[in-house]
């Protein structure tokens, strides 16, 4: 049963959001059934917990946690690969793109995915990701079911831009798309933006949104029903990846771990990355805004700095222990943004500065909900070139350089 405007203004009330259906009467009927499904559909709940900010922020205790590093891996790359082929083969290994983003840093209105990186033919980020999946393909000779989060905002483009592209080549009938749930936005007082008359603002819900997303779009009985027991969760950015790795899949087998986190050594203490650790002896990562000199300091038994491993967004996780941490709560992250919305007038404003707050859940939450965690080293120049901006660091120029660097004809 569909919502009525009286079970909405209902919802609305409690949570002291009638400002929503300002400029109802001004809609077509489509519109206002459109604008009564989104208020059906959101999560209100959490509108409340920007005014209890402090909470969320409380950190545990900070220990290291010593990653698998290369030479280990080197030693011991047959046995690790062997056993992770054998996991593919067996159809126990998924692999999830999280591709919900826009290219707009990059001066792209378009899903990211579809930028092209190319210089003398086009070639798309989301070619790469396809050519970097169908190596191990061939590699296992095995098909691996290929999980695309798209969002609100790029879902009919993404999925146009790879059927009409053939997915470059992977197997249609092993590829599932579904969309990550969105957040409302919010004003400094917790009131919900509109982004239009018909439309409450709202964004993705964060990076760790994407196994409830996953779960509600039916995917995750699709992954039980084909007998997925690992899913390599990654994002759209980072062009060198290996994704379904079988050496990472082996290795996080052999060690028992119920999760893998891809890393790399930093370049300098205080890099942009997240740094693996434990935090209250549970697997964790710090994210580099919130690394204290003292953090960046310290060393481990061996002399060495103890937070020395950045993540990369590329994580593998055990089916069963997703489910298990899916039915409690991830905790919620409020970022202050820049959020365009509707005046009191109905005139559209483009704020030049933060006026707000959005709600995220981070996959990084999710590795320190898990019981153990693999980190396992690779090596930066092979497996490390995001694309997040035009020019400079993490850009197209660095990926391009990289990619070239790695035998790929740009």
């Amino acid at each position: 049963m569909s919502m009525t405007l009286a079970r909405a203004k209902e919802k609305l009330q409690k949570y002291g959001q009638e400002h929503v259906l300002k400029f109802y009467h001004e809609l077509s009927e489509q519109e206002q059934a459109n604008l009564l499904e989104q208020i059906e559909n959101s999560d209100m709940d959490i509108l409340d917990s920007c005014m209890h900010q402090e909470k969320l922020q409380e950190r545990g205790v900070i220990t290291p946690l010593a990653a698998m590093e290369i030479p280990e891996i080197a030693a011991n790359r047959e046995s690790f690969t062997a056993t992770g082929l054998e996991a593919i083969r067996a159809g126990k290994v998924g692999a999830v793109l999280l591709a919900g983003g826009m290219g707009t840093r990059l001066g792209s209105d378009a899903p990211k995915g579809v930028y092209n990186v190319g210089i003398t033919r086009e070639i798309y980020i989301f070619e790469c990701l396809v050519n970097n999946l169908m190596e191990v393909v061939r590699q296992a000779d095995a098909w691996i079911h290929l999980f695309v989060m798209t969002s609100d905002k790029n879902h009919e483009a993404t999925v146009k831009f790879l059927t009409d592209h053939e997915f470059f080549g992977y197997k249609a009938e092993y590829v599932h798309f579904f969309q990550q749930k969105m957040a409302l936005a919010v004003d400094y007082k917790g009131k919900v933006y509109l982004e239009d008359k018909a439309r409450m603002a709202s964004s993705p819900n964060g990076n760790g949104g994407w196994f409830i997303s996953m779960k509600e779009a039916g995917l995750v009985d699709l992954a039980h029903r084909e007998g997925i027991e690992w899913l390599n969760a990654f994002s759209v950015d980072n062009v060198l990846q290996r994704i379904a790795d079988p050496c990472f899949v082996g290795a996080t087998i052999r060690k028992e771990c119920v999760a893998g986190a891809k890393v790399v050594a930093k370049v300098t203490p205080d890099e942009k990355v997240g740094a693996i650790c434990l935090e209250d002896g549970r697997p964790s990562i710090v994210e580099y805004y919130d690394m204290t000199p003292e953090l960046m300091e310290a060393k481990d038994a061996q002399g060495k700095p103890a937070y020395h491993f950045g993540v990369i967004l590329n994580y593998l996780f055990n089916v069963k222990e997703l489910e298990r941490i899916v039915s409690q709560s991830l905790p919620l992250h409020v970022v202050e943004k820049k959020i365009p919305y509707l005046n009191e007038e109905g005139e559209m404003v483009k704020p030049e500065a933060p006026n707000g707050y959005k709600f995220e859940n981070l996959i990084l939450d999710m590795i320190h909900q898990m019981g153990s965690c693999l980190p396992y080293e690779v090596v930066r120049e092979k497996e490390f070139a995001p694309i997040k901006n035009r020019t400079g660091i993490d850009s197209v120029e660095s990926a391009r350089e990289l990619l070239q660097r790695n035998g790929v004809t740009l």
